[in-house]
């Protein structure tokens, strides 16, 4: 992506998305970059009229009202973000398709746990499936507690897309001025690889310090890159959802990788992820490897 590229939130109307907005100028200023607004506007698709109906007042129909609500997600934006250039445009397309058609030049996306229209059931159904798969940046979904303090929390696995996630992490609590937490979670013996077995039996402590080494070999270009973040290493014998979602708590952020090894796999598709983007108590950012 460009060193310019703005930051985007997608807006329907709802509460959530108003809450997406207030997080994406906070984001924006954060990052120095510029917001764009954009709503998913699918009804040319389904062949609806989008004018005002024969005989209605000057402003009516769908399209003159998707404008507004972008006007007015504008406005909010630039409240909150003053010194921040916002844009707002109403794009032709399905939700999903819309925003991850903007993802290749966005440095990030914005949504609200929540919606309307094209964005309902954001977490449990297609928009948010589609958006977290397929998009080439991050995707931030607002939910839980608004806090401007407590760590950056991270998930850890050790896979690639793990790493993708802690550097992105890192940089978000350089922005921030936070702590970051890493967290790795594990129940059982890693898999060395498919048909691997699994020992019946296994020495506890024995098994904690490799969990330990692959924390600390996620870490290990943090001290070189952010060397003024404090980092916290946490190594959890407990389900990575639930360690995650109670490290949440106390969170301003948590970032997941978009997939992962053992209990961390099909993150987003999967219970772990249903789990954290329901329940973790502060804003979840997904990030792929080329995110």
């Amino acid at each position: 992506m460009d060193d310019g590229a703005a930051v985007v939130v997608g807006v329907d109307g709802s509460e959530p998305a108003r809450r997406a907005v207030r997080l994406a100028a906070a984001e924006a200023t954060r990052r120095r970059l510029p917001l764009r607004v954009v709503h998913g506007f699918i009804w040319p698709l389904l062949r609806v009229p989008v004018g005002p109906p024969r005989d209605a007042p000057a402003g009516g129909g769908l399209r003159p009202q998707a404008e507004r609500l972008v006007a007015q997600a504008v406005a909010e934006a630039e409240a909150a973000a003053p010194g921040v250039r916002v844009t707002g445009e109403v794009v032709d397309g399905e939700a999903a398709a819309v925003l991850v058609g903007e993802s290749p030049t966005a440095a990030m996306i914005v949504l609200g746990d929540r919606g309307l229209g094209g964005f309902a059931a954001l977490v449990v159904g297609s928009v948010a499936g589609q958006v977290t798969a397929y998009a080439e940046c991050p995707v931030l979904v607002a939910r839980g507690a608004e806090r401007t303090d407590g760590p950056v929390v991270v998930g850890v696995d050790g896979s690639a897309l793990s790493r993708a996630a802690v550097r992105f992490a890192a940089g978000e609590a350089a922005v921030r001025g936070a702590p970051l937490r890493a967290v790795h979670a594990y129940r059982h013996p890693a898999s060395a690889g498919p048909g691997d077995m699994q020992p019946l039996v296994h020495d506890p402590d024995l098994l904690r310090g490799e969990e330990d080494r692959v924390l600390a070999g996620a870490l290990t270009e943090l001290a070189e890159r952010y060397p003024r973040v404090p980092v916290e290493r946490v190594v959890a014998h407990a389900r990575p959802a639930a360690a995650l979602t109670e490290a949440s708590r106390a969170a301003q952020l948590l970032v997941v990788g978009a997939r992962g090894h053992g209990e961390f796999t099909g993150l987003l598709l999967g219970s772990v992820s249903h789990a954290v983007l329901h329940h973790a108590d502060c804003p979840v950012a997904v990030v792929r490897a080329g995110g």
